[in-house]
């Protein structure tokens, strides 16, 4: 790798005459007074350089186009910074020094750019390693700068690490990373880190404005806000997309002009379309969404802005400060607080947990206007269904009669609180009942159904006299793993109707009894005592069978007609004895293979 600096292409086009550069780089900034939204980062390192505490490597980690190149080139002058007053590393960069426009057009001999993406292997790194030892030119340290630092190959980052520890003197490096994550922590504990954070939409909005207003550009408030959401935290994209805006509305931006651009949907749309679903209107939900699509709003974008608008409105419920936001429009705030005000959170996460399932079907499927409708049949069907604790209380309400008498259509007669009561917690609407999403004017409601109750049917009570009997309804129910645990922790002491006094191996589960009570009152149709006792107990069925089968071992052995053929065939094993009337319980474990000796004969 060639150590001269990349020339940039800034500079070329800067000699052209009318030469146009895009904003993305024409207003990068060039010091850390500039860098917006990094605050915490640039206190760190003033505070760092005004002490002299200057680390060795640097390791910047953020989202595309936050800034982490930018901030790279600026430390690197900040490392190398010198004027005709100042003779050492400076956080204030207002006056440019000797070395300051040549890093940052990234031309400096000295300041070294490396994109790992493409310099993966161990020979790009063995060529830094082999010139790190070589003072700079002519600034004050040579500073190695390395993109996409996590893209580079497992020998490199070994072969880094050495010369990363102990840099010479001279010697800096910078990386920066989208994926932290894959660089290794090797190498991280080696680098001072820093986050450089999501830019918030606010100072976004603000920062468009104030280069709108220097390039001359009439442009929306609206649609700046528009522009700051679309870019997600990152200067570089909302410059983007602020260029494009410009050249898409020959020198003016407007809202609608970036809406069609964009593909967005309008936010007082999206807002009537979020008012449509709450009051459960399925055909005007049906017929905004189609006008929105006709316009070209694309189907799982306004999905996608009405789970954001849904997500604005939990968040004003409890952060009303929230509305503040640079970034919202007047309808968003306004609707937004008076939705908060209003609708449960319990509404706002079901609707937020069915749009989230909703939008990537809509994404996936090859029919996604339909699919969109489906989700908001879905949302406004779920406006009729009360939640689970609406609809106990509801029942709860709903006392006995005298006399058994009915209720009329399961409805508490005389109640004058029951649907009106609960309605008169929500917001008004058109629609009438006791929903749990729409938005419904206090009116009496048609009582739900309740069904009859289902006739009680006893279980039977099971006999049992014995442990045996316990593992036997553990085998009847299909509960081997029980029936196991029973027959090798379990010594029984007491067996009596309704009661069990047991003790434990040292190896039995801990809930083992609570399980056993739980379990017997279900098998036998009534209640027991399980109690650990304190005295030892019998056998467990284990131990019992384990003797057993050795008993029947050794009465094999013992037979003549055995012993004769044990004799007769040197080297032959007994690996199983077939008893005809073992119980049914013990059936599973009564053969016990014994592996025989390696080319020995069987019986």
């Amino acid at each position: 790798m060639s150590e001269v600096g990349n020339l940039g292409t800034e500079s070329l086009e800067t000699g052209k005459a009318g030469a146009y550069r895009v904003l993305a780089r024409k207003y990068r900034p060039s010091n850390f007074s500039e860098l917006i939204g990094q605050e915490p980062m640039v206190r760190t390192l003033t505070n760092a350089f005004a002490t002299g505490r200057i680390a060795q490597a640097w390791m910047l980690t953020g989202v595309r186009g936050v800034g982490k190149t930018t901030t790279a080139r600026i430390l690197a002058r900040a490392l190398n910074y010198k004027t005709a007053t100042v003779d050492q590393p400076s956080v204030d960069l207002s006056i440019p020094g000797e070395h300051c426009q040549a890093i940052m057009e990234g031309r400096h001999v000295d300041v070294i750019e490396m994109d790992a993406a493409s310099h993966t292997g161990i020979d790009d790194i063995r060529d830094i390693i082999d010139r790190v030892r070589y003072a700079p030119v002519s600034a004050r340290y040579k500073v190695y700068i390395i993109d996409e630092v996590h893209m580079l190959s497992t020998q490199a980052f070994n072969g880094l690490l050495k010369t990363l520890e102990e840099p010479p003197p001279h010697v800096k490096f910078i990386f920066a990373t989208t994926e932290i994550r894959k660089v290794p922590i090797t190498v991280l504990s080696r680098c001072q880190r820093f986050d450089l954070r999501r830019i918030d939409a606010g100072a976004l909005v603000g920062h468009l404005a104030s280069i709108a207003a220097k390039e001359g550009i009439s442009v929306d408030d609206e649609a700046l806000a528009m522009i700051a959401r679309a870019a997600e935290g990152s200067a570089r994209d909302s410059l983007s997309i602020l260029d494009q805006a410009i050249a898409h509305g020959s020198g003016t931006v407007s809202a609608d002009a970036v809406r069609a651009m964009l593909g967005l949907a309008d936010r007082a749309r999206i807002i009537d379309l979020f008012e449509h679903v709450m009051k459960g209107d399925v055909a005007a939900a049906l017929a905004e969404f189609r006008a929105q699509y006709d316009t070209g709003a694309d189907p799982a974008a306004v999905l996608t802005d009405l789970a954001e608008f849904n997500h604005l409105v939990t968040r004003l419920r409890f952060v009303p400060a929230a509305a503040d936001d640079a970034s919202l429009s007047e309808d968003e705030r306004r609707r937004g607080a008076e939705f908060a005000s209003t609708l449960s959170v319990r509404v706002l996460s079901r609707t937020w947990q069915m749009l989230l399932k909703g939008i990537p079907e809509v994404q996936s499927s090859n029919r996604p206007v339909s699919a969109g409708e489906m989700v908001l049949i879905r949302l406004a069907h779920a406006a009729d269904l009360p939640t689970l604790d609406e609809a106990l209380k509801s029942l709860e309400g709903a006392g006995p009669l005298p006399n058994g008498a009915p209720r009329a259509n399961g409805a508490p007669v005389g109640n004058g609180g029951g649907a009106s009561a609960v309605a008169q917690t929500r917001m008004p609407g058109s629609n009438g009942g006791a929903q749990t999403m729409r938005l419904v004017e206090a009116q009496p409601a048609p009582a739900a159904f309740v069904p009859a109750p289902e006739p009680v049917v006893e279980t039977p009570v099971v006999p049992v006299k014995s442990l045996a009997d316990i593992v036997a309804l553990a085998d009847a129910n299909r509960d081997m793993a029980f029936k196991v645990l029973l027959k090798r922790c379990v010594r029984p002491v007491r067996v009596e109707p309704g009661r069990l006094d047991v003790a434990l191996t040292d190896d039995a589960p801990k809930m083992l009894l609570n399980e056993l009570t739980s379990k017997l009152r279900a098998w036998t149709g009534r209640n027991w005592l399980v109690s650990l006792s304190k005295e030892e107990g019998g056998q467990t069925l284990a131990e019992m069978e384990t003797t057993k089968r050795e008993n029947a071992f050794s009465d094999a052995k013992s037979d003549p007609t055995v012993a004769a053929i044990l004799a007769r065939f040197p080297g032959a094993k007994i690996i199983d004895v077939r008893i005809p009337d073992v119980p049914d319980v013990e059936e599973a474990e009564a053969e016990v293979p014994v592996e025989p000796a390696a080319d020995d004969d069987e019986i």
